[in-house]
């Protein structure tokens, strides 16, 4: 299992292997997110939300007036 040190600045190298199999280069920005049993989440933020664009098919067009909008 690949492993890495921290250094006194907090810094880690993803080892090699990782960063080829995961596609990881210079410029990825990665999350962290803490579990509730103690593990890390590490993610590579690989994608923009500007990707969705165009995933959802529109919908049918309805036509609401402002009136029927607001809350009565």
């Amino acid at each position: 299992m690949p492993e890495a040190t921290i250094t006194s600045k907090g810094q880690v190298t993803i080892p090699a292997d990782i960063r080829r199999n995961q596609g990881l280069h210079a410029g990825v920005r990665l999350t962290f997110t803490p579990m509730p049993d103690g593990t890390v989440l590490l993610r590579a933020k690989t994608r923009s939300i500007l990707d969705l664009q165009g995933i959802l098919k529109p919908a049918e067009s309805v036509t609401v007036s402002i009136d029927d909008m607001r809350m009565k």
